[in-house]
């Protein structure tokens, strides 16, 4: 691996990047308090006065009436955003980079491992097809309010018909490719869509995934009438859209077109400008179960805040290159690989495969040289994967890393074992960035634009400008430095985070501010430190009660990996007749390992009770060929629980492999 030459940029660093703690003492601190000025300052500004802060940042995009109005707080708890601005997202993300004599710049690279291609898109390019569809979409009737539901694997045509739709001010859902018929339909009939845009189907290391029976089948389960289902066509697909034309679903007619077909004959459409309060798109969270809940997303605080991010939190640029491994599906893809790059004038790499398998694990390196990658950003289940698979990190090691700068991960706790596994292996900064589906981008990160902070590992750093975070207790009491508790953010929200659930203001005030007067409940639980660093330790019903003392299943996670036989795992407080409950883990070992079982339970356990301590009362450990996930690599740990407990259980719809959890079912449930 050549040396990676990350000072581009990045704010000098005066002190070790990979600290896993910081000395107390007070000339380290007075050191410390030197580095953090800019960020402090940022902070404190958007703390203390949001309105100027974020007026100033909303000068970083381009208004069609630029807003004089930061924040409208007449509905309060409901917050709107620039209230008299008006714009267009599409114009931000293609149209002014090419009025700026960008638009030869490449805008995204469609890097497919699935089919072995690689498509490049300039600005100018790119702008061209979103124009061309946002004049298919409009041919057919669509206009500004209208919902389009996106259904489509990781193809350009995803991010085109994202970008089309808010061209013309209609309002987007992306369902994650490959969702089951029964939760397309739920998402059909909650926002109900004009039309539906889905592709053949999508391609999986394994087994290609067949979209269109699903696209028919969810039509017949939903509630409301589509109008057209427009279908990118890609080869080796057993079913094609001529087997669905002319046939009535639900008694009603339904137009099944195909995309190239329809942009032969399209109109170029111009850009529709919005009031920076209307809705870009509804996004459902992943595992929701009964009535979907859809986060509603506006378009100008959600440009501003993309913008920020772009500039103060990852440090990219026009002529930088980001990397995003995740899917449109999620909230990381809506953000991070279409909207923000291409919002800030960098190059966007869309890409279709997996971390390992297509062909190995260093396809991440691969990327990396190929297209001189700056910033990357993942999960750390992928980063789990590479280990599992190579566990010294050695072929992404053998390709060119000299171009990146900076590592991103978020969607799961990154555990500081994976953390000093990717530090080592990059020498680069690994910045663990805390967010949710809802806020839209990071709560917590290290602002590497602003300056690079020194990193601990276990925490996502400090709260990003914009983020009120305190720790509150059950009864909404501040707690101290170092105390446990719900991580709340004082409201209002900054800009980009959701405005409400679509179609219930009610459902969004009751999940989610109602709890703790004044604050948003994120639903996770965690400590500030003394340094103001904020550790999250998981979800609030991850806390577990041992014999009346209160233990964090992620503070026990973190010591699981760090024994050097252990890949991933997961703790989970079962039911105890006597304890109340009882911590449970499950450990993935990496490749190639071999072990005696028994001693290595015995180790565990032993590293347990070394740095949790004997209150744990930590016995359980069980070795497992791999943890059931969702799709965005979340672990499973909630219906784990329900299953070892002997409670009625539903699989998640956004579930990865159900074999996975098959084979842990008489793990979990012996006597089943």
């Amino acid at each position: 691996m050549q040396c990676c030459d990350h000072a581009h940029r990045v704010k000098p660093k005066r002190t070790t990047s990979t600290t896993t703690q910081v000395p107390g003492n007070e000339a380290r601190r007075q050191e410390e308090n030197t580095m953090v000025q800019e960020y402090r300052q940022a902070f404190d500004q958007a703390t203390n006065d949001p309105a100027a802060f974020w007026l100033q940042a909303a000068r970083g995009i381009s208004w069609d009436t630029e807003p004089q109005i930061a924040l409208d707080d007449q509905r309060k708890p409901l917050y709107d955003w620039f209230p008299d601005g008006k714009l267009n997202l599409s114009v931000n993300a293609l149209d002014r980079h090419v009025d700026a004599g960008r638009g030869g710049n490449t805008a995204l690279i469609y890097d497919s491992a699935m089919l072995g291609t690689v498509t490049k898109y300039t600005y100018s390019e790119l702008l061209r097809e979103v124009e061309i569809f946002a004049g298919v979409l409009a041919g057919r009737g669509v206009k500004t309010g209208d919902r389009v539901l996106i259904y489509l694997p990781m193809i350009p045509q995803a991010a085109i018909a994202m970008l089309a739709c808010a061209r013309l001010g209609a309002i987007h859902s992306v369902v994650f490719g490959g969702f089951a018929p029964k939760e397309l339909a739920a998402r059909i009939t909650d926002c109900a869509p004009v039309a539906i845009v889905t592709a053949s189907g999508g391609i999986e290391p394994s087994r290609h995934i067949e979209y269109l029976p699903a696209v028919a089948e969810a039509l017949s389960l939903a509630e409301p009438a589509v109008k057209d289902v427009i279908v990118a066509h890609r080869d080796g697909f057993a079913h094609s859209l001529q087997e669905y034309q002319d046939k009535e679903i639900n008694g009603q007619q339904i137009n099944w077109l195909d995309w190239k077909e329809q942009a032969k004959t399209a109109t170029p459409t111009g850009p529709v400008p919005v009031d920076s309060t209307h809705p870009l798109y509804v996004l459902y969270t992943s595992g929701t179960t009964g009535s979907p809940k859809g986060v509603v997303r506006d378009t100008g605080g959600y440009a501003t805040a993309l913008q920020y991010s772009m500039n103060a939190v990852y440090d990219v640029h026009p002529g930088d290159t980001m990397f995003t491994a995740s899917d449109v599906g999620w909230v990381v893809g809506h953000s991070y690989i279409v909207y923000a790059p291409l919002i800030a004038g960098a190059t966007t790499v869309l890409y279709e495969g997996k971390p390992i398998g297509t062909p190995d694990a260093g396809v991440f390196g691969r990327i990396i040289a190929d297209h001189k990658v700056t910033t990357m950003f993942t999960a750390p289940t992928a980063l789990r994967a590479v280990r599992k698979a190579d566990p010294e990190g050695a072929l992404i090691a053998s390709h060119d890393l000299s171009s990146l700068r900076a590592l991103f991960v978020a969607g799961e706790r990154l555990d500081p074992d994976t953390y000093h596994f990717a530090s080592k292996l990059l020498g680069i900064p690994v910045v663990d960035n805390w967010w949710q589906t809802e806020t839209g981008w990071p709560i917590a990160s290290n602002p590497l634009g602003l300056e690079e902070l020194p990193a601990k590992a276990g925490s996502p750093t400090t709260p990003v400008p914009g983020f009120d975070v305190q720790i509150r207790d059950a009864l909404g009491e501040q707690l101290e430095a170092n105390q446990e508790g719900n991580i709340v953010v004082k409201l209002p929200l900054p800009p980009g985070a959701l405005t409400t659930l679509w179609g219930n203001d009610q459902r969004f005030i009751d999940t989610y501010l109602s709890q703790i007067e004044g604050c948003y409940l994120t639903g996770d639980s965690g400590f500030l430190d003394d340094d103001g660093y904020l550790f999250v330790m998981g979800r609030t019903d991850d806390v577990i009660n041992v014999s009346g003392h209160r233990l964090s299943t992620g503070a026990m996670e973190q010591v699981l990996a760090s024994h050097p036989a252990v890949a991933e795992c997961a703790v989970i407080g079962l039911a105890d007749a006597l304890k109340g409950q009882r911590a449970s883990g499950y450990v993935v070992l990496k490749s190639g390992v071999e072990t005696d079982e028994a001693e290595l339970k015995k180790e565990i356990v032993a590293l347990v009770r070394q740095h949790i301590g004997a209150v744990a009362d930590f016995r359980e450990v069980t070795v497992v060929a791999a943890l059931p996930k969702t799709r965005s690599g979340k672990i499973l740990r909630k219906t784990m629980r329900q299953i070892a407990d002997g409670k009625d259980y539903t699989v998640p719809s956004t579930i990865e492999d159900t074999a996975v959890l098959d084979e842990l079912l008489p793990l979990l449930r012996p006597q089943a």
